[in-house]
């Protein structure tokens, strides 16, 4: 059984992470602090927003926002403890506990709703594919043994595809998988908005979304256990905090448009009509959603035992 490259990574990183000061801490200000690894996707702006108005202050906690360029950067950090929390998904979270409870979701991100989509399917410029039917057997550009793959495969399905009818091809880069669709050299590929708006701006076609199946498309914020066990209520403000922010971006979802360009969460070229989508308020994954994410990780061979519910997700830190 394939063992997926993450969980050799943090292997390796754990035994290094024993070596440094990486937990949360409490400065002399009496404020916890936590730092937080943030990629540059619409999931974070509820921290960017709850940091530009204070209201981590307000909470009463103390928050370093940590930019990272890339999903394996931010999961180098978390392995190595030089962040306490970090956005990602459920895959990656069942990835870092094989071995024993590291990370545990407190929280969801963001999630696809019936009008708002997360990720879509799309069809390359003049190649007339424009219903999932017509994609069984032409490979879907994805990133390989990601929450991408996963979408991909589940979506896919759920519309009327057969297993044996999904084929992919991995174009781990989503730069690299936007250009070979554009240039034809890819038919379709899966991308998350803001991206796909771009894509179709230029000329590329929705096949299938998830908001036709919101359920299984969402991210989470997640932390390190030994940060909840030490620090919970450093966690319970941040959350509180955030809980907040997405109030303000839901009440006023067009004025946060410097901020977006700032941060580089959308595209330049569609910030000027760019609809910021609804977020989602406080809750975490069900588990029936979690099963369904680690079942298919244990058919595709990317763990090798299942990871309990109750390890990877906890409801504990929200906000009453």
């Amino acid at each position: 059984m394939k063992r997926h490259p993450f969980a050799r990574l943090c292997l390796g990183f754990a035994l290094f992470g024993l070596l440094l000061t990486g937990c949360a801490r409490t400065p002399a200000t009496g404020q916890a602090a936590l730092r937080v690894a943030v990629i540059p996707v619409l999931d974070s702006l509820p921290l960017h927003v709850a940091q530009q108005m204070g209201l981590f202050e307000k909470h009463g906690v103390q928050v370093e926002l940590i930019p990272v360029g890339s999903a394996p950067e931010r999961d180098q950090l978390i392995a190595s403890n030089q962040a306490d929390g970090m956005v990602n998904e459920l895959l990656t979270t069942i990835f870092y506990n094989q071995e024993a409870v590291r990370v545990q979701a407190v929280r969801y991100a963001r999630a696809a709703s019936p009008d708002a989509p997360l990720f879509s399917i799309l069809s390359a410029p003049g190649s007339g594919i424009e219903t999932v039917d017509q994609l069984s057997g032409v490979p879907v550009g994805i990133s390989d043994g990601t929450v991408i793959d996963y979408l991909t495969h589940r979506l896919l399905m759920l519309e009327g595809l057969e297993p044996a009818e999904i084929a992919t091809v991995s174009v781990p880069g989503i730069n690299d998988r936007m250009t070979l669709l554009g240039s034809g050299q890819l038919q379709a590929a899966m991308l998350p908005e803001p991206l796909t708006s771009l894509a179709v701006r230029q000329g590329a076609t929705v096949v299938v979304d998830d908001t036709l199946h919101p359920e299984i498309s969402f991210s989470v914020l997640t932390f390190r256990r030994q940060v909840l066990e030490e620090n919970p209520e450093a966690v319970r403000r941040l959350l509180a905090a955030v809980e907040e922010a997405v109030a303000a971006i839901n009440a006023d979802p067009d004025g946060f448009q410097e901020l977006l360009a700032g941060q580089k969460l959308v595209p330049e070229a569609l910030l000027e009509d760019f609809v910021l989508p609804a977020y989602v308020t406080a809750g975490v994954p069900g588990e029936e959603q979690y099963n369904d994410v680690l079942s298919w990780a244990l058919e595709r061979g990317l763990i090798t035992r299942e990871v309990p519910y109750e390890q990877s997700v906890t409801a504990e830190f929200l906000p009453e």
